[in-house]
């Protein structure tokens, strides 16, 4: 198919322009809070597959199966599905807690608690990222901080910019024994118990997780504030309405009555079955998703309005995560500055979210549907329509999935980093060395050389294009946040490749699934570089013996990760970027 074949998508929120939808564009039509028309409008070639999807939809009766907690929608036995599908009732379920979570941020508030600092990864961070970043700190409420790295670095500096005598640590984890967050409750328990004594430190601790965790258990026993156990049927990428996304929004004073009221109304347009009087949100998406990823087009890059742009992080594990196996995936890609519409390949589709009001990105967008790029119109009243599309993106990734012929909920490929990584640690206790073997010359020569070995794809067939993943085993810090993406940039302007760049080991509870689980189109660039300082890893909390640092954990994860991805077949480089990586990302941005 043509790059100037054109596609345009809009829904919910109607057009950006003032012109009416097209003529038959869409499966009905229905009205927003604020007055504004939806409509799902013409997608040019790819209208065909859409709707033959829809069709079949509606005919398998997937929405009321998928409401009705069907496992048989993606597989033939309920493993890792019947027990995942909680995230349906979120919205309703949670309604009743609301008191309770406003009552708890209210008490802590008014103990003297100003800081919070939620240490989890994925699945249990990125939703309470969202809400910090997206709606700030209401007056009297607690400014919240998401820690999910172990590079020493950033520990440290987390520990040293708030008093811990006054913050309130919020220990985040589904599973209840995440290394990474473990470690990271273990350090920050001897900080405070050092403050506060041993016997006040609990009462500056909150877990969120599953009932009989490990984690419940180490809370009961060290006289935490307040445990809040999740519905254990909800999967980590599934959960930002459930305890672990409004536990952490309720200190930072979200209206959570507000949110969950969208989420209802968007559990509701995706409820009904096909076709129904305003469509099925979510099904439609979720066809638009799927049939164009099969169609080539499966760089998902999200636009965003500047209010909601970490949205996009916790959508990129949200699809990543869920898509990403059995040799098929929609990488999604997020936080790209919008650029020409040449600079991109013939394998993106464009979804933009965009806050009323917020018109910097239109300009860009239209430029992009008018060279024949596909692109997908979701509106945003206010800041509280994110309660609704957490559901909406949690439905159509679901309904994508059953398009492609994979489980949503599991995870088979993260593990395989897990255990190298294990062993590594434990190879390192025995004889005290980290091997982690020779990086690659350090030049644009090097990297350009590398990238050469990009496949070019073909949509005709739907085998997927090369893309470029950046993977950051570095301190983050917002110059290299910058470097990271003027490098991202730079290579997508040069090659037409989706370049992506995470930190690790963030981007393992985030992306690596989908690395290792796809069809293998990735070229993989791996950043490593001297840590300036350790920290060590208490062996027990409360007790001070460590046999571990964070700077090792880091390093081992590092080498773990590649040692997965060459075992799937993958392409990896690495390159050290010694004791300024910053600057060394930098230097690379401007030899490519």
């Amino acid at each position: 198919m043509s790059d100037k074949q054109r596609g345009e998508v809009n829904m919910p929120g109607g057009p950006l322009s003032s012109s009416p939808p097209t003529a038959g564009g869409g499966a009905g039509t229905g009205k927003r809070p604020h007055g504004q028309e939806d409509y799902l409008a013409g997608l040019g070639a790819y209208r065909r597959l859409v709707d033959a999807a829809l069709e079949d939809i509606r005919r398998d009766r997937i929405i009321p199966r998928i409401r009705e907690k069907d496992y048989t929608v993606w597989g033939t036995g309920p493993a890792e599905i019947a027990n995942r599908l909680g995230w349906l009732d979120s919205p309703e379920a949670m309604a009743v807690n609301v008191a309770r979570l406003e009552a708890f941020a209210e008490k802590v508030s008014a103990d003297g608690f100003t800081d919070a600092l939620l240490l989890g990864m994925g699945g249990s961070s990125l939703a309470p990222e969202v809400f910090c970043k997206t709606f700030g700190v209401r007056d009297g409420r607690l400014d919240l901080t998401v820690l999910d790295s172990t590079d020493p670095g950033a520990v440290l500096a987390c520990a040293e910019a708030r008093d811990a005598g006054k913050t309130l640590f919020i220990v985040s984890t589904k599973s209840g024994g995440t290394v990474e967050t473990f470690s990271l409750f273990k350090f920050f328990y001897n900080r405070v118990a050092e403050r506060v004594g041993t016997g006040r430190a609990g009462a500056h601790f909150v877990a969120v997780t599953d009932p009989g965790s490990g984690l419940a258990e180490t809370a009961r026993r060290l006289s935490f504030r307040e445990i809040f156990l999740n519905d254990p049927d909800i999967g980590g990428r599934y959960s930002a309405l459930s305890y672990f996304g409004l536990a952490p929004a309720a200190l930072v004073g979200v209206d959570l009555a507000r949110l969950l009221e969208r989420a209802k109304k968007a559990a509701g347009e995706c409820g009904g079955d096909l076709p129904a009087a305003g469509g099925n949100r979510g099904a439609e998406l979720g066809a638009i998703l799927a049939e164009l990823a099969r169609a080539g087009r499966d760089k998902m890059t999200l636009v965003t309005s500047p209010s909601l742009a970490s949205f996009g992080d916790w959508a990129e594990q949200l699809i990543a995560e869920s898509t990403g196996k059995a040799g098929k995936g929609i990488l999604p890609v997020v936080g790209e500055p919008v650029g020409a519409p040449e600079v991109y390949g013939n394998d993106r589709l464009f979804v933009y979210l965009r806050l009323e009001g917020e018109t910097g990105q239109d300009a860009a967008v239209r430029a992009l549907e008018a060279a024949g790029h596909p692109v997908v119109r979701l509106a945003a009243g206010d800041l509280y329509d994110l309660g609704g599309q957490f559901f909406l993106w949690e439905m159509a990734t679901a309904v994508a999935c059953q398009r492609l012929g994979i489980n949503p909920f599991n995870q088979p490929d993260v593990e395989a980093s897990k255990v190298l990584a294990r062993r590594i640690v434990a190879a390192y206790a025995a004889g005290g060395k980290l091997s982690a073997g020779e990086p690659a010359p350090f030049s644009g020569e090097t990297l350009a050389a590398f990238l050469a070995q990009a496949l070019p794809g073909d949509p005709t067939t739907g085998k997927g294009r090369s893309y470029i993943a950046l993977q950051a085993y570095v301190q983050p810090t917002a110059r290299t946040d910058a470097a990271l993406r003027a490098l991202c940039v730079r290579l997508r302007d040069a090659t037409q490749m989706a370049t992506t760049a995470g930190y690790g080991p963030r981007f393992l509870h985030s992306t690596g699934q989908l690395h290792k689980g796809d069809a293998g189109c990735g070229l993989f660039v791996q950043f490593t570089a001297e840590d300036a300082r350790d920290a060590a890893i208490p062996d027990e909390a409360g007790e001070p013996g460590s046999a571990l640092t964070f700077g090792v954990l880091k390093t081992a994860q590092a080498l773990g990760d590649r040692e997965a991805l060459a075992a799937a077949g993958r392409r990896v480089i690495r390159f050290h970027l010694g004791a300024d990586p910053a600057g060394a990302i930098e230097a690379l941005a401007a030899d490519v």
